[in-house]
């Protein structure tokens, strides 16, 4: 049941916008090292003035996380959001920041700086009210990478979102304000096809044609997707050959599965593996695996109730739920056996478009909420779903080979 109800002042909101630009105009592509390492940089700034906590910057392989501690006792409840952008530097001179009625443009505006803000607001109102020891447990991770899947974040985020009761996500709402609360699982693979070289003209009987094998394999690859479509094996990117007058040796077909539940990922995986050849002469090799696990929708189940809760106390409208078949940290964090709530973060839209905005009205509403669920989460935890009761059999194997 939600307690504590927080306000976000227009005070608050116009320090939340000078802070949102200078966010923003900090150019933060994910490829970019020394982007990223003056985005952490600002980001622990502008972290520790809100909320007086001073973070670690813990760099994995040159990608920079930002790590806020409150307290010293067990870890309860974490925020987590990321500062890495899709967006190229230079990107601010045609797509530049603006604001215009409620529309806050700019890159990374919706994905996600204005969402690391809403977490950072909504810690520093609990703090102004309640004080360090009250949120003793609370912690906060902006990671770098989230946008290459999270490659030296995942173990970061699965160790934290093990050891606390609940984890929060800030990727942008949906379209009407609503929370995330199932996302689908990725798994990212390459078919590999070794055929034989040959003359096209002279002896192509010699040859063993990828080309050929990879075709007939992405036939039955495109097979594997459930009938309803809730479970997708899409075939993508192809290449074969070398010149047309030479019987192909070698060609590949890159493949996106995306799937609700663990169990139909299991099943896609141990269809791509089970792929045999159609020609003998040639042979087959699967590279990658299962990236993402899905966020399931009973990981968010109760924290989607005490969203709703908090949002009817503080009078907003009702609080919907969305399910997106795109993947997030989210998903790492409820593959821990975690209770796990996402899409906390702006109300907007063009993510990874030239026209990503967030629109004003919805901050303050996003703070309030985010804050009031924090200190209902703090006073009254909720439970872990029993079918995690082994989390780490959930995970088992969700790192793609790279």
């Amino acid at each position: 049941m939600c307690t504590s109800v927080i306000r976000f002042s227009q005070e608050r909101v116009k320090e939340f916008l000078t802070q949102f630009r200078t966010l923003v105009e900090c150019e933060s592509p994910s490829n970019d090292p020394r982007s990223l390492a003056a985005s952490a940089r600002l980001i622990a700034e502008i972290g520790e003035q809100i909320t007086g906590v001073r973070p670690s910057i813990r760099s994995v392989e040159g990608f920079p996380h930002v790590l806020f501690h409150i307290g010293t006792g067990p870890r309860r409840v974490l925020l987590l959001g990321h500062h890495d952008t899709v967006w190229p530097r230079g990107t601010l001179a045609t797509m530049p920041w603006s604001v215009s009625g409620d529309v806050v443009s700019g890159p990374g505006t919706d994905d996600m700086k204005g969402g690391i803000l809403i977490a950072f607001h909504a810690v520093g109102e609990l703090l102004r009210r309640s004080g360090e020891k009250a949120l003793d447990g609370v912690s906060i991770l902006i990671t770098a990478d989230e946008e290459l899947g999270s490659p030296t974040s995942q173990s970061l985020i699965e160790s934290l979102a093990q050891e606390v009761e609940a984890v929060l996500v800030f990727e942008s709402g949906g379209t009407d304000g609503e929370v995330k609360v199932a996302r689908k699982g990725v798994a990212i693979y390459q078919l590999e096809v070794i055929g034989r070289a040959a003359h096209a003209g002279v002896e192509p009987e010699r040859g063993v044609n990828a080309t050929v094998e990879v075709a007939q394999q992405v036939l039955r690859i495109e097979q594997i997707g459930s009938p309803d479509g809730s479970t997708t094996v899409v075939p993508a990117v192809m290449q074969s050959g070398t010149t047309t007058n030479t019987v192909p040796a070698r060609a590949t077909v890159g493949v996106d599965s995306r799937a609700l539940t663990v169990d139909e990922q299991q099943r896609v995986d141990s269809q791509m593996r089970a792929l045999e050849t159609q020609n003998p002469g040639a042979r087959i090799v699967l590279h990658g695996g299962i990236n993402r696990p899905p966020l399931e929708e009973r990981f968010a189940e109760d924290l989607l109730v005490r969203a709703q809760e908090a949002a009817e106390a503080l009078g907003h409208p009702p609080l919907g739920s969305v399910r997106v078949g795109g993947g997030s940290d989210a998903n790492f964090a409820a593959g821990m056996g975690t209770p796990t709530l996402d899409g906390l973060g702006t109300v907007g839209g063009g993510s990874h478009a030239d026209d990503e905005h967030a629109l004003l009205s919805w901050i303050p509403r996003r703070v309030e909420l985010t804050a009031t669920l924090v200190a209902s989460l703090l006073q009254n935890p909720v439970p872990r779903p029993d079918a995690a009761a082994h989390p780490e059999e959930a995970v088992q194997g969700h790192r793609v080979s790279r």
